[in-house]
């Protein structure tokens, strides 16, 4: 499972011409799953996510986590961060989990970031979208959780 965490002040998410999800200060995540990507993996990621100190305390240092300032999430499923482009010159997608089980692995990673307490919002799984944010810093993470166990 590989997250990109991008410190926001505000994003929002639109498909099919509508706004479907925004948020104000918070994360807008990238999120993308793999074949063997399980339950281990989600709980992994939503802890790290919802207790990183990246945001600032009143010393001005990121001290901070996402639930301290209560912060929001817009969580955006990305097969793309599987590609692989070391050959060739179009990326290569075989490592990317097949959409059905990237679908359910998407839902329950949103419920387990409900389940610590920021409100989620979401885009619409394997829908165009155009994704709108004010990166905050800026502050820009990679999770990734076979790199990371």
């Amino acid at each position: 499972m590989r997250v990109v965490i991008q410190r926001c002040t505000r994003a929002a998410v639109r498909s099919g011409g509508e706004e479907v999800g925004a948020i104000g200060r918070g994360f807008m995540l990238l999120v993308g799953f793999s074949h063997g990507d399980a339950e281990k993996d989600l709980k992994y990621i939503a802890d790290k996510i919802v207790n990183l100190r990246v945001f600032e305390d009143a010393d001005g240092k990121m001290n901070l986590s996402l639930l301290e300032v209560r912060g929001e999430i817009l969580s955006i499923s990305q097969f793309t961060l599987y590609g692989d482009v070391r050959k060739g010159r179009r990326p290569n997608f075989m490592d990317a989990a097949p959409p059905e089980h990237a679908e359910a692995l998407y839902h329950e990673f949103n419920g387990l970031l409900r389940d610590r307490g920021p409100r989620v919002a979401t885009g619409v799984f394997g829908a165009m979208m155009e994704v709108d944010f004010v990166n905050d810093g800026p502050v820009t993470l990679l999770l990734d959780s076979q790199r990371n166990f």
